[in-house]
């Protein structure tokens, strides 16, 4: 997955390489690897929050999934899902309001989690949305990590000139967040009351704040080797947890 994200060995850019000889994959990495290998033929997958991309930084591996779909669905209460050009269904809304029907086998969030303003309604509407068996994946920061508390202080304009400094993103890629399902506790609470469990859970280490600028992206990297040999966590991370929807509700 690395190579079809990055390409050969001797193609790859200074980033890859650096993070590859620092024994490191991104969060994003590890989300597109495990939804990759959950995507089988003819699977009913449901994206929430898509917006105009499944993967931002892949769209070669969007167009494999995408065509290896019965159904692929998109729900979004943003118009930038009318740029998306990979889901097969289009649903303008929001997904607490949005009724799947049982219909999907599997529900993913990226980083959509920390944008729900109604984390009851958005786990009930996942688990109607699943059949029995099926699986949800929330892909979201951690709420505790440095860069999201700092986010709950900056006003909106602040974010956009930060992020497109950082990231180079586009003001209509920025969104108001919430941060009410951004720890293990909650979601693991959330998805109990609607009949799921959680299959597995993985946290993070994002080391991607400085990602666009080599010397600064070397320190940040050299910090996450210095937490690792010391027995700490790294404090910025994401996290990824699997839910699965039990054989009745």
């Amino acid at each position: 997955m690395f190579h079809r994200r990055y390409g050969p060995q001797h193609q790859l850019g200074w980033g890859p390489l650096l993070r590859q000889s620092c024994d490191y994959y991104t969060p994003d990495d590890v989300y597109e690897a495990l939804v990759a290998g959950l995507v089988v033929t003819g699977i009913n997958w449901l994206d929430v929050g898509c917006g105009r991309e499944l993967f931002p930084s892949n769209p070669g591996l969007a167009e494999i999934l995408s065509k290896r779909c019965t159904r692929l669905s998109g729900v979004d209460p943003d118009p930038t899902l009318d740029e998306n050009p990979w889901v097969h269904e289009k649903i303008h809304g929001g997904i607490d309001l949005f009724d799947g029907e049982a219909a999907f086998d599997l529900v993913t969030m990226r980083m959509v989690a920390e944008h729900i303003a109604d984390p009851v309604a958005c786990a009930k509407s996942i688990a109607r949305a699943l059949r029995p068996g099926g699986l949800a994946v929330v892909y979201t920061v951690c709420g505790a990590s440095p860069m999201p508390v700092l986010t709950r202080l900056a006003p909106m304009g602040l974010r956009h000139v930060v992020k497109s400094w950082l990231w180079g993103t586009q003001p209509k890629d920025t969104f108001p967040t919430c941060f009410k399902m951004n720890s293990r506790a909650v979601l693991q609470r959330q998805f109990a009351a609607v009949g799921m469990k959680e299959e597995a859970f993985l946290r993070l280490d994002d080391c991607r704040t400085f990602a666009r600028f080599q010397s600064l992206c070397k320190l940040e990297l050299w910090g996450m080797r210095a937490c690792r040999a010391m027995g700490l966590p790294y404090p910025e991370h994401c996290l990824l947890g699997i839910y699965r929807l039990g054989p009745s509700r």
